[in-house]
């Protein structure tokens, strides 16, 4: 008897008083911060849309964000430990309460997320059986801009500098399959670069 599957998406956000400071030298702190929930709205609206999220899980410190969350929908987690890793097992944990079979982390900070693109990484699990860690890496090919595991626990989070080896070699040593998959999520908006190109490609289109 086959078990159902419920992939929960998992958006971790930061404080926005210190949303996106690499990016000082192009935008006011006023405008990063409303970039950043402009950002995070698109990609709730998308997790919401994708018919195989089961369920949206917000971890954040930030009161305003968590407000924001639940007004759409989403589970929020009121991240206590500092750090990217630690808030990300928080939402796990919770997660995995409440019957996550399998687990999609999401940053919100990818200007090209759709329900087109989020489905084409959850396809992997129909070929793949578990345990599973799909990995979308970022444009420079060090970063993970969204990660895939089945069953939600198969391996620890890794966010940071060169994640893709550590996400890469975690997989490794559970015995996981491991994906890499190309994708619009390739693009993250982390630095005056990254946003002339989000730029640029608007502009064109």
């Amino acid at each position: 008897m086959s078990v159902e599957r419920r992939v929960a998406a998992v958006i971790p956000v930061g404080s926005l008083e210190r949303a996106k400071s690499r990016l000082g030298v192009s935008l006011d702190a006023e405008e990063r911060r409303d970039l950043v929930l402009s950002l995070f709205e698109a990609t709730l609206a998308a997790t919401a849309a994708t018919a195989a999220i089961w369920r949206t899980f917000v971890v954040s410190p930030d009161e305003e964000v968590l407000e924001l969350a639940g007004s759409r929908g989403a589970t929020v987690v009121r991240q206590v430990d500092r750090g990217l890793n630690r808030g990300l097992d928080e939402a796990r944990e919770g997660a995995r309460r409440a019957g996550a079979t399998a687990l999609l982390v999401l940053p919100a900070d990818l200007p090209r997320v759709s329900p087109a693109a989020i489905s084409e990484v959850l396809a992997v699990l129909d070929d793949e059986a578990p345990p599973l860690v799909a990995i979308v890496p970022d444009r420079h090919g060090r970063g993970t801009n969204a990660l895939l595991l089945a069953p939600p626990d198969v391996i620890g989070f890794a966010f940071g500098g060169d994640s893709r080896a550590a996400h890469r070699h975690a997989a490794g040593a559970a015995g996981a399959r491991l994906v890499e998959l190309d994708s619009p999520l390739t693009l993250d908006l982390d630095t005056p670069d990254d946003l002339l190109i989000v730029q640029s490609t608007r502009a064109a289109t």
